[in-house]
């Protein structure tokens, strides 16, 4: 009975701890926070943050062009959106990692996801000599990086979800 007990306490206590992990996340980078995990929450907000900032950028770069979108004080709108999605991430991030807990694997590929992300962000700075095209081409390439990246932390989740099955053996006919 004791033990049923402090059983019961400690599952009580996981839900609990992992409410109070995304408790305080921002419903406009993690809608589904109350109904999932923090890796799940982590991994919407991924794509999600820099989808905002750089529709920021792309205004920026609409008032005062390509080459003057980081002239002065043009790019602080942009400096600011990414300051303040690195904070709003870390709560998801930090219980991703939770999350992830012994497996080495999957937390190595967390942070290679928010290595990208941060990479991602800090070049959504036009490039001097950068063109129109060749910029709006690079800054789309980083959701190819976030969606394989994110596909292989939900991989292993999906092919542990789904049966077994054997293949069966064929019978051998005699034909005489």
């Amino acid at each position: 009975m004791r033990r049923s007990l402090l059983l019961v306490f400690f599952a009580l206590s996981l839900l609990c701890a992992r409410a109070w992990g995304l408790d305080k996340v921002d419903p406009y980078i993690c809608p589904t926070a109350q109904n999932g995990s923090g890796t799940d929450c982590f991994l919407e907000a991924v794509p999600q943050t820099y989808t905002m900032c750089r529709e920021i950028k792309s205004i920026e770069i609409i008032e005062f062009g390509l080459t003057g979108a980081q002239e002065g004080v043009h790019g602080a709108k942009t400096e600011s959106c990414i300051e303040k999605h690195k904070r709003l991430i870390a709560r998801p991030y930090q219980a991703a990692l939770r999350e992830a807990g012994h497996n080495k694997t999957k937390v190595e590929e967390l942070q290679a996801l928010y290595a990208t992300w941060t990479r991602s962000l800090a070049e959504l700075t036009p490039a001097p000599g950068e063109f129109d095209a060749g910029y709006k081409q690079r800054v789309i390439h980083p959701y190819g990086a976030f969606d394989a990246q994110i596909k292989a932390l939900l991989e292993p989740a999906l092919t542990a979800s789904k049966p077994t099955v054997k293949p069966t053996a064929k019978k051998k006919t005699a034909k005489q």
